[in-house]
């Protein structure tokens, strides 16, 4: 065995190194130290097997008012680190990465809170390290198309696109906004619209039947900040309908999508979505006309499926009552209203996906795990969209405790993967699929 090398239960492993950051913000290696990951009660050292190179377009960032949880090497024995000793004194913090698109967690970075910590900001922590000379970042992919690559998104292109539209529709308010989007925030959703690649956002809703924990558009005074502005009016029917037809008329086998992260739900916008997919399929039977939605208000879903919408997704935290509850605390729907959306989209043959806000040692949990296995017993959807859950993971830990005990996760590996040897029909990624509309759904 090399010197970094120790004898573990399962056999000789190679350790990542840690990584932690100074006062500065400075990250860097700390050398005698292995990287831990934790997902619920479960802490693992990372090591190649449960890593991967850490994608291009990720992020690292440094956890404030938290100690890194770290695998001493001479020990052999987990232990909080709390100073730099590379300058005594100073304290360390813990360093996460934020993981590209179709990068599923597995594990966040192990960390104990210093008293009175806040909230940490709305992205997902995956646990990191370095190893050789690379980081290494505990997800595994599920989806490898480059829809939000962001080498294929160059600026300049994106500004030329915004120029082009401008002059095409001068006065669409839905354009100017999506415009702030692209350049402003940097949303891939929108660089897309404007450079004529795959999906196209439609945001409509100012309002919200939900107040998600993790909403990146609108939090209460909790000492949690929103990440973008929410949309402030509702776009006409034609302002909608002029941005998709754009779109479907020069993107093969384009989507279109209402139901944003800059929104609340496009469901509590009906009034002016029925009237612009009219509009849209009057002109047009190219492409694919999406919403991603809660499922709240199962009545209206079926007028806009009547109308031509093609598919929904439907966001979900866990397939128990009571824990979807706890994360979007509904106002004026409960859960068998979201049930009856998706019911009404299979038996309507629409394209339905689950998009599947996913936390290591809530979602892999034994309970969890059960729950999802007897909804897609229950209900043949089409797709399951992985998305890891943008909220501070020891507090939504804490939040979705039900009181049975925590239990060891079975892991998010081997949830994914027992998934797709149970249900092997079932679609697994990260993205609204294009439609065929002379396809029968079953």
């Amino acid at each position: 065995m090399s010197r970094n090398s120790r004898q573990f239960r399962n056999g000789p492993v190679t350790p990542v190194t840690a990584l932690v950051a100074n006062t500065l913000g400075e990250i860097f290696e700390l050398d005698g130290f292995g990287a831990v990951g934790m997902a619920g009660i479960e802490m693992t050292l990372l090591q190649p097997g449960n890593t991967v190179s850490l994608p291009y377009g990720s992020e690292l960032m440094y956890l404030p008012d938290r100690r890194p949880v770290l695998y001493n090497l001479a020990t052999g024995k987990t232990e909080v680190v709390f100073e730099d000793p590379y300058d005594p004194g100073k304290p360390i913090f813990p360093v996460a990465s934020f993981n590209s698109p179709g990068f599923v967690t597995s594990y966040v970075p192990a960390y104990a809170e210093d008293d009175g910590a806040g909230y940490l900001p709305l992205f997902s922590y995956a646990a990191v390290g370095w190893l050789d000379d690379g980081f290494r970042s505990a997800v595994f992919e599920v989806d490898r198309e480059p829809r939000q690559d962001l080498r294929q998104m160059p600026l300049d292109k994106v500004s030329k696109g915004v120029v082009a539209l401008q002059k095409r529709l001068p006065q669409n308010r839905l354009a100017r906004h999506l415009e702030k989007c692209a350049l402003t925030y940097g949303c891939p959703a929108a660089k897309n619209l404007f450079i004529g690649r795959y999906e196209a956002p439609l945001p409509t809703s100012p309002y919200c039947n939900a107040r998600c924990l993790g909403c990146i558009s609108k939090q209460p005074a909790n000492g949690i900040s929103h990440c973008q502005d929410r949309i402030g009016f509702m776009p006409s029917p034609e302002e909608i309908a002029e941005i998709a037809l754009v779109h479907l008329g020069r993107v093969p086998k384009g989507v279109v999508s209402f139901g944003q992260g800059c929104e609340g739900d496009p469901l509590m916008a009906a009034e002016v979505i029925l009237p612009a997919i009219h509009l849209i399929r009057a002109r047009t039977d190219k492409g694919t006309i999406n919403m991603n939605t809660n499922g709240s208000l199962p009545t209206v879903l079926e007028t806009l499926f009547n109308a031509g919408l093609d598919s929904i997704r439907v966001s979900v935290n866990s397939f128990r009552e009571s824990c979807y509850l706890k994360y979007f605390r509904p106002k004026g729907y409960g859960f068998s209203d979201v049930l009856k959306s998706i019911e009404l989209g299979i038996r309507k043959r629409k394209h339905v996906a689950i998009n599947y806000l996913n936390s290591p040692g809530f979602t892999d949990s034994p309970a969890e795990y059960a729950a999802i296995m007897d909804f897609l017993d229950k209900h043949p959807i089409h797709q399951i969209q992985w998305r890891n859950l943008n909220f501070d993971p020891l507090q939504y830990w804490h939040i979705m405790a039900t009181g049975e005990g925590q239990e060891k996760p079975v892991g998010m590996r081997k949830l994914v993967n027992d998934i797709k040897t149970r249900f092997p029909r079932l679609r697994h990624g990260y993205f609204n699929p294009p439609i065929d509309r002379g396809q029968i759904l079953s």
